[in-house]
């Protein structure tokens, strides 16, 4: 059977493909390629070239129409010619079986979707035992609706196995079905087998959480590279792993936090991203468990993403598809450092220049009124640390007062 999980980064060349639609504009577009491209960075990958096609949707067998996937093979054919060898097309959606065979062969190159790319990411960022059972797990749900590709050279010996007809299937299609059931078969029990042993770590880390007295949960989530390993860092004076690349945090990181006497736990989670199917979540459910049982959500945003509106819709929506939609929440907006004014921040007031602005005019904005006891930091440049500290305590002391109403405290109760 195919090797899926990428143990090694080496550096290929890529395209990046994606669609117009009515659905999703130009613009749109172009910020998913984006995201797409720093996708394609973080695995290892440099992005040589874009192409995107205005249409109605994706083509059932192709994806792309035939003049531009003709246009796309010209590239890389000409690429080639000038000893620059095209590693791989990305596509910006996922792709069923039948369009990732059609679409290689007629580039032959490597074909992959963004569900695959992240798994590449998340295979190599995975470090725990529970983290790589998620990430093969992931990747075998992936797969199995992928086999019959797996299964093309039958298709160049006499006309494909298990297509059910056709004069070349003749003396074929007998042995590539067997094969074909096999390897599914041999995926569906390993899925049971990943999945008894992710109970199984479940059930240690329900024993862990239940000696971890009585002390308030907070998890840090939000959108993937938003900085909440950097905040996590600046508040339990941790090391946990803190880059400029999607996913640089896979495993969930606890860690014993103490402002002014008052103990809680502080949980740096997954990020979240864009167009992520179904069965991928299920897969990290159990990683989002420090969510699920947290008793204040800190939605970390990076507010110097161009489409950091979105990108909270998106962290909203996941929490309302694992149930957690009604927890407590506070907002923190992150890298106000980085951060490009626009028009529409405020009313009455006369748009600042990055040199002269100050949390005050932050306050003032639209995105203040998002939530009750908005925060607006650069835990890079450790602005306005202190007041985040110090609305956590307060915060973390209602809910602590609350859930331990007869709990002998350490701090001043005012």
């Amino acid at each position: 059977m195919k090797e899926f999980v990428i143990s090694e980064v080496k550096t290929e060349t890529a395209i990046l493909v994606g669609l117009i639609t009515q659905e999703q504009d130009e613009a749109k577009t172009k910020e998913y390629l984006d995201e797409l491209e720093f996708l394609a960075d973080t695995a290892g990958a440099v992005t040589v070239k874009r192409f995107t096609q205005k249409v109605g949707g994706p083509n059932n067998t192709t994806y792309v129409g035939k003049g531009k996937l003709e246009e796309i093979k010209q590239y890389i054919h000409d690429e080639e010619d000038a000893d620059r060898e095209i590693g791989m097309v990305i596509f910006d959606d996922e792709l069923t079986a039948k369009q990732i065979r059609n679409i290689e062969n007629e580039l032959k190159v490597k074909i992959l979707d963004r569900t695959s790319l992240i798994l590449d990411i998340f295979a190599m960022r995975a470090q725990t035992a529970a983290a790589k059972t998620q990430v093969e797990l992931a990747q075998y749900r992936y797969m199995l609706p992928r086999l019959q590709r797996l299964w093309t050279h039958l298709e160049r010996q006499g006309g494909g196995s298990g297509s059910g007809g056709g004069k070349g299937s003749v003396g074929l299609r007998g042995p590539g079905e067997t094969q074909l059931e096999m390897d599914r078969r041999i995926i569906l029990q390993r899925m049971s087998l990943l999945k008894q042993r992710l109970a199984d770590i479940e059930k240690q880390k329900n024993t862990q959480r239940k000696n971890r007295g009585r002390m308030i949960r907070v998890a840090l989530v939000g959108y993937t590279n938003v900085g909440k390993s950097t905040i996590m860092n600046l508040l339990a004076k941790s090391e946990v792993f803190a880059e400029n690349k999607l996913f640089a945090t896979l495993d969930t990181t606890v860690r014993k936090v103490v402002i002014d006497n008052l103990p809680f736990l502080l949980a740096d989670t997954v990020g979240f991203i864009r167009k992520l199917p179904t069965d991928l979540v299920d897969s990290f459910k159990s990683t989002l468990d420090e969510v699920r049982e947290a008793d204040l959500l800190v939605h970390v945003v990076d507010i110097s993403h161009p489409d950091f509106e979105e990108q909270i819709k998106v962290v909203e929506n996941t929490l309302k598809d694992l149930g957690c939609a009604d927890k407590p929440s506070m907002i923190i907006f992150n890298k106000i450092d980085a951060y490009t004014w626009v028009e529409k921040d405020a009313d009455d007031l006369t748009p600042p220049t990055k040199d002269n602005r100050t949390l005050d005019d932050l306050k003032k904005t639209w995105m203040a009124k998002l939530s009750d006891g908005c925060l607006f930091i650069s835990a890079r440049q450790k602005t306005n640390i202190e007041e985040m500290r110090e609305t956590l305590y307060k915060r973390v002391r209602e809910l602590h007062v609350q859930k331990y109403p007869y709990n002998d405290f350490l701090y001043p109760i005012e």
